[in-house]
């Protein structure tokens, strides 16, 4: 029978200790510390209670519980000596089950870690979804993780203990992450559709138009109306939108005033060899609480609208937040004539995917804010704040302002042995002079960022001085002014820099976007729902871009954050999330579509 938190919370100290056992491998005392926190509201609370306790542990304890843990497929695996929680977790895992060539590396890769960092490797082998990793992800992470600074890998170590942690206290109390696991399976069914070029290399890339991304619209279309979505279609631009209708409203509206829509949902497109999970969240979990009222029979005082948007990344043309622009009415007719790197405009590859590829079309997308109630978005975070935390959620303040330039710099190609350095007009050298100042403009100014993360020289020579170099150029700061001020300087620095070098060029601004900071009310709502979860409360900003910025210049809106593993890495394929965080996301989403519910009977 299967513990519960009542039993837990109403047990005396030396029981609830026993109830506890196993959960971090022969240190009882993270459970004995967490316990004087009792009662615990949920399971999440009790959770986080294990990991306050291991985080404000001395150095010492937290390498004594690291090294209470076994190696993977070690000794004390062949000697049948491991505890039963760890023989389930790495059966589970196959790693019982080497054959000799896998069990020596395994063991070779253990003595150089143990080499390295003093302590063992430690994995949660049960992975993210709890059903075990597959051997070569399981080598991959270990050879991978062997680069790792000693005071990072001894944080991820300590990761990776919550989780197993996590996996086991599941157990204990016969939880599984329904809804959670389902999500993270949408997910993974989704990103079997990649461009050309990368699906063949098993990386993810889906932009705007191409075959894999018209083939997740029509996947998306067919999952949205297994939800229950009353209505779905794809757009003039290609977004999927799924509507599920309001429910008789409590009290009658006054004349004139129809029922309401909240809208919500982020973007299906990736970067090129990206994750599964940067945008495509926001778009699974609300159609996860849909599922969750349609299975029930409910309908809200209000109608739910969820958008997969098209395009947000800006991959394929220069035309970020194209899907969610098109809402607020701020399409750019001339991204029609961008062409892409194979010479297809916008306006062919919207008619081969069968897209009217017209002003009027498009303009009709556009959005009359009076009918909404305002735009939430769920997202990763992208960053390894929550991760490093050990949060699961976290709610965003603001989305920090931001500006991007492709640049040209000219200068002349000349005999790499024969031409004297003081004679010379080095186009990369001046980017690279250029990357240097951006680096420390950005760094002295408070939460501020410049990236150039494009830099190439076309048709260069190893024996030829660059003639040219194109790059790009992001600036990011916390407001309006503050980006101002930091593109004002860097793109100062950089006339400077060619003027003085001889250099030619060119800049092209293609993107700005003004600092969104979330709607108060929309921001609470997304705190009394983390609250609710019994989760701790964290607040913090967004230094990456997401279509919630196009929305706030038409209607309120606020993001929620999950935590992502790996540092939080994104754009990456280590991208990557559990299906327990999902869970408890989706728990947060249909908490707040609950609080607007309550809010319109009155």
């Amino acid at each position: 029978m299967s513990l519960t938190l009542q039993q837990l919370n109403s047990a005396d100290p030396a029981e609830a200790l026993r109830l506890l056992d196993g959960l971090y491998e022969h240190s009882p005392w993270i459970a004995e510390q967490a316990l004087t926190q009792r009662p615990f509201a949920s399971l999440a609370a009790l959770k986080h209670a294990m990991v306050t306790v291991l985080a404000h542990a001395s150095v010492n304890a937290q390498l004594a519980l690291i090294r209470a843990h076994p190696e993977l497929a070690g000794k004390a695996m062949v000697s049948q000596s491991l505890t039963a929680e760890s023989t389930h977790e790495q059966t589970r895992a196959g790693l019982t089950n080497c054959t000799p060539e896998e069990f020596a590396h395994i063991q070779q890769l253990n003595a150089q870690y143990n080499t390295r960092f003093g302590f063992p490797f430690i994995l949660a082998v049960r992975g993210p979804r709890g059903m075990g990793l597959a051997k070569r992800e399981i080598i991959a992470t270990f050879e991978r993780r062997l680069g790792n600074p000693v005071d990072f890998e001894r944080a991820e170590c300590l990761r990776n203990i919550h989780r197993i942690a996590e996996i086991r206290l599941n157990d204990k109390f016969g939880f599984e992450p329904v809804l959670g696991n389902e999500v993270w399976d949408w997910h993974e069914d989704l990103a079997r559709h990649s461009d050309p070029g990368f699906a063949e290399q098993g990386q993810l890339t889906v932009t705007y138009l191409t075959d894999a991304h018209r083939a997740c619209a029509a996947d998306l279309v067919v999952r949205m109306r297994e939800c229950g979505f009353d209505e779905v279609n794809i757009d003039a631009v290609g977004n999927v939108v799924g509507h599920y209708h309001a429910g008789p409203h409590p009290n009658p509206l006054p004349e004139g005033e129809g029922v309401k829509t909240l809208l919500t949902g982020s973007h299906f497109d990736t970067v090129r060899n990206g994750g599964k999970y940067d945008g495509r969240l926001g778009i699974f979990v609300p159609m996860a609480c849909v599922k969750r009222l349609h299975a029930a029979g409910r309908r809200l005082p209000f109608a739910i609208e969820v958008v997969g948007f098209a395009e947000e990344e800006g991959q394929r043309y220069k035309a970020t937040f194209l899907g969610s622009g098109a809402l607020t009415g701020h399409f750019n007719p001339a991204w029609l004539d961008q062409q892409d790197a194979d010479g297809v405009t916008m306006r062919a590859a919207m008619q081969h995917a069968g897209l009217p590829a017209t002003l009027e079309a498009i303009g009709a997308l556009r959005r009359d804010p009076s009918n909404y109630l305002g735009f939430v978005e769920v997202h990763i975070e992208q960053g390894p704040v929550l991760n490093e935390m050990d949060l699961p959620l976290g709610v965003v303040t603001s989305i920090n302002a931001s500006v991007r330039y492709l640049c040209e710099a000219i200068g002349m190609a000349s005999h790499a042995g024969t031409t004297p350095m003081n004679r010379r007009r080095d186009a990369a050298s001046a980017v690279a002079e250029l990357a240097l100042h951006a680096e420390q403009r950005a760094a002295a100014d408070g939460d501020s960022v410049a990236t150039i993360g494009m830099l190439q020289v076309p048709g260069g020579s190893i024996n030829v001085v660059p003639g040219r170099c194109v790059f790009s150029l992001d600036l990011r700061a916390p407001s309006n002014a503050q980006r101002d001020a930091l593109e004002r300087d860097i793109l100062g620095q950089l006339r400077a820099i060619c003027e003085r070098r001889g250099i030619g060029l060119k800049t092209e601004e293609t993107m700005r976007a003004a600092a969104a900071p979330s709607a108060p009310a929309w921001q609470a709502r997304w705190e009394r729902a983390v609250a609710a979860l019994g989760v701790p409360l964290h607040r913090m900003p967004s230094g990456a871009g997401h279509d919630a910025m196009k929305l706030h210049e038409v209607m309120p809106q606020a993001m929620l954050f999950v935590r992502g593993l790996n540092s939080g890495i994104s754009h990456n394929p280590l991208e990557s999330t559990t299906s327990d965080d999902m869970e408890l996301c989706v728990n947060a989403f249909s908490h707040l579509l609950e609080q607007l519910a309550t809010e319109h009977k009155h």
